[in-house]
Parts: C-alpha cells; structure tokens; sequence
C-alpha cells in the first residue's frame, strides 16, 4: 500500500478522484479522509482464493435471505468523513440501498456499509488495517470483521463495544447484523 498526499497539488474531489479510477482500471484506489491517494498492490493468489471463498459465503447466504446486497473488493464507498473505502467484502440493508437514487448507486454510494470483511494479505500493514475497521465503524459500520490469516487472528469490530480477539476460529457468527449468517473459516486457515 502506498499513500501519495495531492492536497498541495491537486484537490482530490469526488469528481477528480473518479475519473482517476475510471482512466486507471488497473489500479485498486482509495481515497483517506484526509485526501490522500492511497494505491494497493494487488492480492496474492492464496489471499485471492480465500477473499473469492468468503465472498461466496457471503453471496450464498444473501442469496438465501434476500435481505440485502453484497459487494466485492473493486466497489468504493463514499463514506460520510469524506474517505472513499474499498472493503474487500462489504453488506448493506436493502432498505438503506433504496434509499439511494439512482445516480448515487451508479457512483461510489455515498454510506458506510452495514458489515465490512477485511482479509489481510502478506503485503497489508495490520495497524493501517486495524484503522480502517475503526473507520468504518465510526462512520456508521454495524459490524466488521479483521481477518488476519498469518496470525490466525480475527479482530471483530462492534459499535460500542471493545474489539474482540479470536485465536483461530472455526467460523465467525454474524447476528444480528447478517441473521443467521456462520462463515466458515477452514479455507481461510489451510
């Protein structure tokens, strides 16, 4: 991950930063709150592999319960502190993404989704990661998992409450915020 910091040469609006992510498909973008360009690297296969198996699962159980909308890694959020986020998972209500015209649906939605996954890759900096997880969640995240498979931790993430420490789970329970949902982490661990 790299942050370049534009404020005293170029002013990184939601504009400007949009047309930079359209004109540069190749590259994973975020925007900070406080308007740095932050460039990530692309994952490794094994960590490629094991994003596409908990997106899945995700997927699946959406699917199932129709309670929402699911989003992969390549989707930006813009949050309500001015960053723009890409989580490598991501859920919203239905009921909060029809709330959204069409024009903010075909843009970088301008919410925090209801549940963010981060899985950290070899090349992810887990305090730059640990910030984001609070980030989100300051911003209005209901829940949010911090996947860690090089110390087979998980952090979760909860308004209000301390983040809880899980040392290698077998699956991680997503009530209330995704009722019903148990993602199993067997892959994730291999």
């Amino acid at each position: 991950m790299i942050a370049l910091n534009l404020r005293s040469s170029l002013e990184l609006t939601d504009e400007v930063f949009e047309q930079l992510c359209r004109q540069n498909p190749e590259l994973h973008l975020e925007r900070t709150a406080q308007g740095e360009l932050v460039a990530m690297a692309p994952v490794s296969s094994e960590s490629g592999l094991r994003n596409a198996d908990l997106l899945g699962q995700l997927w699946q159980w959406n699917r199932r319960t129709s309670l929402g909308l699911v989003f992969d890694s390549s989707t930006g959020f813009a949050l309500p502190n001015g960053a723009i986020r890409s989580p490598d998972a991501a859920w919203i209500t239905k009921e909060r993404w029809q709330q959204l015209t069409p024009e903010q649906r075909r843009r970088f939605a301008p919410l925090c989704p209801d549940f963010v996954l981060e899985l950290r890759s070899p090349s992810d900096d887990l305090a730059a990661l640990q910030a984001k997880l609070q980030e989100y969640l300051e911003n209005g995240s209901q829940l949010g998992w911090l996947i860690d498979p090089e110390s087979q931790r998980v952090y979760v993430y909860r308004p209000a409450q301390p983040v809880q420490v899980l040392e290698r789970p077998a699956y991680l329970e997503g009530d209330p915020v995704l009722p019903g949902f148990v993602a199993d982490l067997s892959l994730v661990w291999e």
